[in-house]
């Protein structure tokens, strides 16, 4: 029995640890949310992981993201996170895809291979595509709504997307998945309302004005939604 999982295997046992170890998991994003998502699964044993993003470590990263820090600001997160990853588990197979997941790049990637996807992306178009085709491929699919502009971690919960309300963002995703005749859909949500931000707020090059946020509101999203993900695959 590795070592470095004997506390997770003492709850869970070692049959879950070899069941964890073998699962192939991919995660769109690895952000404020999906950074941490990615982090408790390596550290809950977890062998395989695929990983998605485009983006490079900015310096206001630093508050929420867990990969991101003074000394890599300007890198790929992908190659960051891949990095943080093997030195907690150097035996994990982990690849990183510097890819914009979104329906016209959705074809480059086959998730039929994986045993869960985690949907930690913050773009409309992306969510929907990866509901409709794990849905159509019968992959469990756990979605993260919004988590910018909130202060309070307590709020969070998981609930199916129908059960939903006061997150913008879960409204949209409703309508949407409706259109699309997709009944269901397990979410980390909350219901609290989101704060206005203030003039300090960046705005971005489309124009539109950043969402504020924490180091404790994304985190806890993500440890919730990688919760969800090992208690599911060791049932």
């Amino acid at each position: 029995m590795d070592k470095k999982f004997i506390r997770t295997a003492a709850i869970l046992g070692e049959k879950s640890i070899e069941k964890l170890n073998n699962s192939h998991v991919a995660i769109f994003g690895v952000g404020g949310v999906g950074s941490y998502v990615l982090e408790a699964l390596v550290r809950s044993g977890v062998g395989n992981i695929d990983i998605f993003d485009n983006d490079t470590v900015a310096e206001s990263n630093i508050n929420r993201q867990i990969i991101a820090t003074s000394e890599n600001v300007g890198c790929n997160k992908t190659d960051v996170a891949v990095l943080r990853a093997k030195q907690i588990n150097p035996e994990i197979n982990i690849k990183g895809f510097n890819l914009f997941y979104l329906p016209e790049t959705a074809d480059s990637v086959d998730l039929s291979q994986y045993n869960y996807v985690v949907d930690a992306v913050d773009t409309v178009a992306a969510k929907l595509e990866l509901a409709v085709r794990c849905e159509k491929l019968g992959i469990p699919l756990i979605s993260i709504m919004g988590t910018g502009n909130k202060l309070d971690p307590t709020a969070l919960r998981v609930d199916d997307i129908y059960k939903t309300e006061g997150c913008p963002l879960a409204r949209v995703m409703r309508t949407e998945l409706r259109k699309r005749n997709i009944k269901k859909l397990k979410v980390v949500w909350s219901p609290e309302t989101p704060i206005k931000p203030n003039e300090l707020a960046e705005t971005k090059a489309d124009g539109r004005v950043s969402p504020g946020s924490t180091a404790f509101v994304p985190a806890a999203a993500g440890l919730i939604a990688a919760s969800e993900v090992v208690r599911d695959i060791v049932k």
